[in-house]
């Protein structure tokens, strides 16, 4: 791939730093956000701006001057003094956690397995919203730990519960990335996989990726 024929280029204003093997290999404030799909960009640097120790690392990719690296290569990667996580964040992609008196019902196969009136509504760019309720309003009996865990770049990490039959229809958030703390301890389920009424409408199961 030519930088020239990628979909979509932008400067990143920020510092990034990435560390690896215990010492800082890249610091540098002319990297690039390069899209290469939608969802969200990658960082590439201007070569000379890169350690030699890392530039013929496996997962490395030279493009025009600029380097790439797989985000795993790295041992950590910071935008400032905050680390990131998982992917480099959109600059387009938001995320606001609200609370909110909204009743929300959850149901699945028939049954009432949520409802609340202290719902925490997480809207982020591209999503549904997702409604996150307090554990005594939800029916934690039925919920059984799953091994299954994700890692979000706004949010942090979550482990999952399965609900009956189906897997992973649940998460949590132990702790959070600071945009995310009002959701820390509550539970959410997928808008995609249960049956969710709001004040008391039901809506439409959307249809995306995780459907």
């Amino acid at each position: 791939m030519s930088l020239a024929n990628a979909p979509r280029i932008e400067p990143v204003h920020k510092r990034i730093r990435a560390i690896h093997n215990g010492k800082i290999v890249i610091d540098t404030t002319n990297a690039k956000y390069v899209w290469e799909h939608n969802w969200y960009p990658r960082y590439y640097f201007p070569i000379n701006e890169v350690s030699t120790q890392v530039q013929s690392t496996p997962g490395a990719i030279e493009v025009d001057g600029y380097v790439t690296f797989d985000w795993d290569v790295m041992d950590g990667w910071y935008e400032e003094d905050e680390e990131v996580f998982v992917h480099p964040r959109n600059p387009y992609t938001r995320i606001d956690a609200m609370r909110s008196s909204r009743h929300v019902q959850v149901e699945l196969d028939g049954q009432t397995v949520a409802d609340s009136t202290s719902p925490t509504i997480l809207f982020e760019t591209g999503l549904p919203p997702r409604y996150y309720l307090p554990p005594l309003d939800v029916r934690l009996d039925l919920l059984t730990p799953s091994e299954t865990t994700s890692a979000c770049p706004y949010k942090g990490f979550a482990n999952y519960f399965n609900l009956g039959e189906h897997q992973d229809a649940v998460w949590t958030y132990p702790t959070t990335l600071p945009e995310a703390r009002n959701v820390i301890g509550l539970y959410c389920f997928y808008n995609e996989r249960v049956d969710l009424i709001v004040d008391g409408e039901r809506l439409e199961r959307p249809a995306t990726k995780f459907s």
